[in-house]
C-alpha cells in the first residue's frame, strides 16, 4: 500500500467538495481532494439550478468561492444568471458544459490536487483522531494520511467509518426518491411561455405569501413569462400533468421541472423522475437497480413533453445527468442539529458560517411532496456546530450530510448551501492547520467568520 501525507483531504467532490478543496488551497494549504467519479462537479454538471443561492426576495445569500466559480461560467458564456420559478425560489441556472470546465478551472488556479476514479474504503484512528483514509482504484489501495479530514461525501462516509453519530431518513427509514435530471434542445421558450400564460392552473406558483404578494395566478404567469427564459414548475396535481399521470402517459410524479442550461443550444433541464422512497442511496446494489427504470422516466417523460407541452414540439433528448441524484442518506450529528423550524423562521445564529434560503423541500413517493416556505422570503443561518461532528476532533463535515433533522437537511441539501458550507470547513481547516490546532474546536469562531467575510462569503447584510 503506498502511502501519502497532505495537510488537508477532502472526500467528495460535489459543490461542498470542491468549494471545500478551493477553499483549504487558497488559504495556502496542501489539500487532496479524493472524488469515487471521473470528473468534480457533482450535480453542479447536472444542469440543475443551483438552489439556495438566492432568497425569495432575489438577494444572494451566498458568496466567495461560489462567485469565483459563476465569473467563470460568466467568462465562457455559460451563466444565464439569477431567475425566479414565482412559486418558492430565486435560483442560478449555468449551461453544466461550461461548469465542468469552470470547476477545473478553480480547482486549478490555486492548486488543489484531485485523485479521481477513487473510492473511499475505512479509515485509520489513533484514539478519536482519524489519521489516515483507506482509499482504492485501479492503481491499488493506498493510504492518504492528513492533518485534517473534510468530508464533503454527500453520505457522510468517512464520519461514519470513523464511529460519529449519525441519523438518516425519517422516523420509519423513509428517504427521499432518488432521481435522474435530463436535458432537452431546441425548446422554443415563446411557445412555452405562452402556454403558461394561457393555462397558469398547470403550474405551481404563489407557493409562498412573500412571492403571492396578493398577485392571482394569472398575474404571477405573466410575471414568468416577462423573465423570457424557461423556467416552469408543471405540478402534478394539475389538470396536465394530472391527467397524463391517470392515462398512463406519464409516472406518478408531483412535478415536471424545465429549467434553462444554454440559450445557444435552445436547452432546458428536466427534474421529473423519481424511484421510490425504499431505494437507499448508500446501497450500491438497490441503487444499481433503480438506473434502468430512471432511463424508462426520463425516455417517458421526454415523450410526454413532445406530445401535450408547446414549445416541445421539436425538441430532442440531448443527455442525462453523469449520475443518479441523491437526496437523502445519512445526517452526521454534530455540536448543533438544524431544525427545520429554525430554517422556515429565518433564524439567525451568533455563530453562522454559512447561509440557506431554499424551502425545506421533502419529496416523497408517487405525486407526494412536502414544500414549506422560508419567512418573509428570507434566509437562514447554519451555525458553526452543524460541520463539526461529535467526538472527532479533525474532521468536518459539509453538504446535505450535516448534522440537521430530517426537515433542516431538507433544506440545506441543495447546492447553494453546500457551496457555502464547503467554503468554511475549507478555510477552517486552513486555519486549523496554520494554527497547529489537533482539535477543531479550539478555534475561535470569530477568527473563522472574519476570514469567511474577508473572503467573500456572505454571514449578514440580508433578510
Amino acid at each position: 500500500m503506498t502511502h501519502e501525507h497532505h495537510d488537508v483531504i477532502v472526500l467528495g467532490g460535489g459543490p461542498a467538495g470542491i468549494a471545500a478543496a478551493a477553499a483549504a488551497a487558497k488559504n495556502g494549504i496542501d489539500t487532496l481532494l479524493v472524488e469515487a467519479g471521473p470528473m468534480p462537479g457533482g450535480e453542479l454538471l447536472s444542469g440543475m439550478s443551483i438552489d439556495g443561492l438566492l432568497n425569495a426576495r432575489g438577494q444572494y445569500v451566498v458568496g466567495g468561492i461560489s462567485d469565483e466559480l459563476f465569473a467563470e461560467c460568466r467568462e465562457m458564456g455559460g451563466f444565464l444568471g439569477p431567475l425566479c420559478d414565482y412559486r418558492l425560489i430565486c435560483y442560478v441556472c449555468c449551461d453544466p458544459e461550461i461548469m465542468k470546465i469552470a470547476v477545473s478551472r478553480l480547482l486549478r488556479r490555486y492548486g488543489s490536487r484531485s485523485l479521481l476514479h477513487t473510492l473511499a474504503t475505512d479509515v485509520v484512528t489513533d484514539g478519536s483522531r482519524v489519521t489516515g483514509l483507506v482509499v482504492a482504484n485501479k492503481g491499488g489501495r493506498m493510504l492518504l494520511g492528513a492533518d485534517y479530514f473534510l468530508d464533503c461525501s454527500g453520505d457522510g462516509d468517512l464520519a461514519v467509518m470513523a464511529g460519529a453519530p449519525y441519523e438518516a431518513g425519517g422516523s420509519s427509514g423513509e428517504l427521499q426518491p432518488v432521481s435522474m435530471a435530463f436535458r432537452m434542445v431546441d425548446v422554443q421558450t415563446e411557445a412555452l411561455l405562452r402556454f403558461v400564460v394561457d393555462y397558469p392552473e398547470n403550474v405551481a406558483l404563489g407557493e409562498s405569501e412573500y412571492i403571492r404578494g396578493g398577485r392571482t395566478n394569472g398575474e404571477l404567469a405573466v410575471e414568468l413569462a416577462r423573465q423570457g427564459q424557461p423556467c416552469v414548475f408543471f405540478k402534478g396535481n394539475g389538470p396536465l400533468l394530472a391527467q397524463a399521470i391517470r392515462d398512463g402517459e406519464m409516472f406518478p410524479t408531483a412535478l415536471v421541472m424545465i429549467q434553462p442550461t444554454s440559450a445557444a443550444r435552445r436547452e432546458v433541464c428536466v427534474n421529473a423522475t423519481r424511484v421510490a422512497s425504499t431505494v437507499p442511496g448508500t446501497d450500491v446494489a438497490r441503487l444499481s437497480e433503480a438506473l434502468p427504470e430512471l432511463l424508462e422516466q426520463v425516455w417517458t417523460a421526454a415523450s410526454f413533453l413532445r406530445r401535450q407541452v408547446p414549445g416541445f414540439d421539436s425538441s430532442t433528448l440531448s443527455g442525462t445527468a453523469p449520475r443518479v441524484g441523491i437526496r437523502e442518506t445519512r445526517r452526521i450529528m454534530g455540536e448543533h442539529v438544524l431544525t427545520g423550524e429554525e430554517a422556515v423562521a429565518a433564524a439567525k445564529h451568533s455563530e453562522v458560517v454559512a447561509k440557506g434560503a431554499q424551502h425545506v423541500d421533502i419529496h416523497q413517493a408517487g405525486t407526494g411532496q412536502v414544500r414549506i416556505p422560508i419567512a418573509d422570503g428570507g434566509s437562514y443561518d447554519i451555525p458553526w456546530g452543524c460541520l463539526v461532528p461529535k467526538a472527532l476532533p479533525n474532521v468536518m463535515v459539509a453538504g446535505r450530510c450535516l448534522s440537521a433533522t430530517r426537515e433542516g437537511m431538507a433544506t440545506a441539501r441543495t447546492m447553494g448551501p453546500c457551496l457555502a458550507m464547503g467554503q468554511a470547513v475549507g478555510t477552517a481547516a486552513a486555519l486549523c492547520v496554520r494554527a497547529g490546532l489537533r482539535d477543531v474546536r479550539g478555534l475561535a469562531v470569530a477568527v473563522l467568520q472574519q476570514k469567511l467575510r474577508e473572503q467573500g462569503a456572505v454571514l449578514d447584510g440580508v433578510r
